[in-house]
């Protein structure tokens, strides 16, 4: 079989420059609707475990004892994937975010750090289809980035203009809460901050990973697909597909949930494999129907390696296969 190690598979720097923001709308002037979210700007106890959790799994995993996957075994399974599906392995990686009309499409991929943020909130359980939609609805209703209007605009408005993409009421007081809580910080709608690349103002991953999380509605891998896509860092975001396969493998113990899977494998796979690894073994989780669910018949390049390569018999890899939920995938990159 062909190594397929000669792909780069880390993703370059982002050179993200700032952006100009947008001015504000004469729609924005004493906007006082009763639908808008409430927002008090007090912790709430979720939000404290969540960064609780983060910052305590930052340097050391939350299953010490679990020494998978190896460097070795990571490069195993990429080069197994990228010769499978040759499309994505092949094609190159954008030196920067892309300078995309819908940030949903392209799971973040954009230069702008606050719509790489909502487009990724769109994404949250819905289908790539579904959020694409959801960010084109909002970006015609709004204006693009245009994050003044929608911050302060009634609720019901946002709520209509993404109810394409699911869960709509969630995401509208999400989107709206984020935006507020944005300006209440930075006293702009602004993230840029996040993006910059010289010395002496740019922020470690894990200062970004706490300032994306300290907003209500993004979990760990939120952030991690605004650093991986739009930031250009090395972090290994964990969506439903790559959670289901990474059980299989056996990288995580069983009991292993998915915000504790994306902190142990974020500190066992090497950096350098962290973005092909996603994007192909999201891609292997989409179209891949022998491991979709248990006692499927179909073949399954990985359930082959299990076999082959680890010992291991094909009933114990069943008793390891969650059905597909592609519904659930957020993180579907275009490359």
């Amino acid at each position: 079989m062909a190594s397929a190690r000669s792909v780069n598979t880390k993703r370059p720097r982002s050179s993200s420059p700032p952006i100009t923001r947008p001015t504000v709308d004469a729609r924005t002037v004493g906007s006082t609707s009763s639908q808008a979210p409430i927002h008090t700007g007090v912790e709430s106890p979720s939000k404290a475990k969540k960064l609780k959790l983060q910052s305590t799994y930052t340097e050391e995993s939350p299953f010490p004892g679990h020494g998978h996957p190896t460097p070795a075994e990571a490069q195993e399974v990429f080069d197994l994937l990228a010769h499978a599906h040759r499309t994505h392995a092949e094609a190159p990686l954008r030196k920067q975010p892309m300078a995309s009309g819908n940030a949903a499409q392209s799971c973040g991929n954009v230069p702008n750090v606050i719509e790489a943020l909502i487009g990724t909130v769109l994404s949250q359980n819905t289908s790539g289809h579904n959020s694409t939609r959801a960010k084109a609805g909002l970006d015609a209703a709004f204006g693009r980035n245009n994050f003044s209007v929608i911050a302060t605009a009634p609720c019901s408005e946002v709520v209509n203009a993404i109810r394409s993409g699911g869960l709509a009421n969630k995401k509208a007081v999400t989107i709206q809460n984020i935006l507020k809580s944005i300006k209440e910080k930075h006293g702009d709608y602004s993230l840029q901050h996040l993006a910059a690349v010289d010395e002496a103002t740019r922020m470690n991953d894990e200062s970004i990973m706490q300032e994306l999380m300290s907003y209500d509605g993004v979990g760990p891998k939120t952030a991690s697909c605004v650093l991986l896509f739009c930031l250009g860092r090395d972090s290994f975001a964990v969506d439903t597909h790559v959670f289901r396969l990474s059980k299989v493998l056996g990288w995580v113990p069983a009991k292993a949930d998915r915000v504790l899977t994306q902190a142990h494998l974020d500190l066992r796979v090497p950096n350098e494999l962290k973005y092909g690894l996603h994007v192909l073994m999201i891609q292997h989780g989409r179209v891949c129907k022998g491991c979709k669910k248990a006692g499927s018949r179909e073949d399954c390049i990985l359930k082959t390696y299990l076999r082959d390569r680890k010992g291991q018999n094909s009933d114990d890899i069943d008793v390891k296969l969650e059905p597909a939920n592609d519904e659930g995938t957020e993180t579907k990159p275009n490359v």
